[in-house]
């Protein structure tokens, strides 16, 4: 797997060494173990999925991170782009709208002693409580950037997020000041990822 992405342009020491120590089989359902190290996305509960390898390096590697930040992650999903960042030496505070999920992904990260701090919770209000964060990561496609994460963003700080409607494009953000019109906003071309969606969502009973 880390030959493949070295291949796709992959470089960063930091990223591919956190992606190596990652069992990303043990984030995946027993009947889809065989295809856990092909760089594909694939399904999990609640009609999500966990995103392919190249995806999770990339948008790592986007987020130029240094050891000991605190970084906000939206959309925990499997818990595995939770785990590589963890690897990275990032603190991580992770929040997930779908209950199961949820439930699912913080005792699998606790069993494998990744040490985030796992929220239920509405991904577009954030953490405000626990910010500002050095760096924010959005694994679900915005239609829009949320104000409320610019806002829990420190002055320095980096956002990764797709961006867009059924197709978004990745987008980093650089807040070099408070003003809208301190952000550097880059673009680095179109991707696909489940939708972000406002509020918990609740299972019929």
């Amino acid at each position: 797997m880390i030959n493949q992405l070295r291949g796709k342009g992959v470089f960063g020491d930091a990223v591919l060494d956190a992606m190596a120590k990652v069992p990303r089989h043990l984030f995946l359902e027993t009947a889809l173990d065989y295809m856990a190290y092909e760089d594909k996305a694939l399904p999990i509960k609640c009609g999500q999925t966990i995103s392919q390898p190249s995806t999770v390096a990339f948008q790592s590697e986007l987020l130029d991170a240094k050891p000991d930040m605190k970084v906000l992650e939206v959309g925990t999903g499997s818990g595995y782009q939770t785990a590589v960042l963890c690897a990275m030496g990032l603190r991580v505070f992770t929040i997930e709208r779908q209950k199961e999920l949820f439930d699912i992904s913080k005792a699998r990260l606790s069993a494998l002693r990744y040490r985030a701090k796992c929220f239920l919770g509405d991904g577009y209000a954030g953490l405000p409580e626990y910010s500002p964060f050095d760096r924010i990561i959005i694994t679900c496609g915005a239609p829009e950037v949320p104000q409320a994460l610019l806002d829990q963003l420190k002055t320095g700080g980096v956002m990764v997020i797709p961006v867009g409607g059924t197709r978004q494009e990745m987008t980093r953000i650089e807040k070099r000041g408070p003003a809208p019109s301190d952000l550097l906003i880059q673009h680095f071309g179109d991707c696909t990822f489940v939708p972000m969606v406002k509020k918990l969502a609740y299972r019929a009973l």
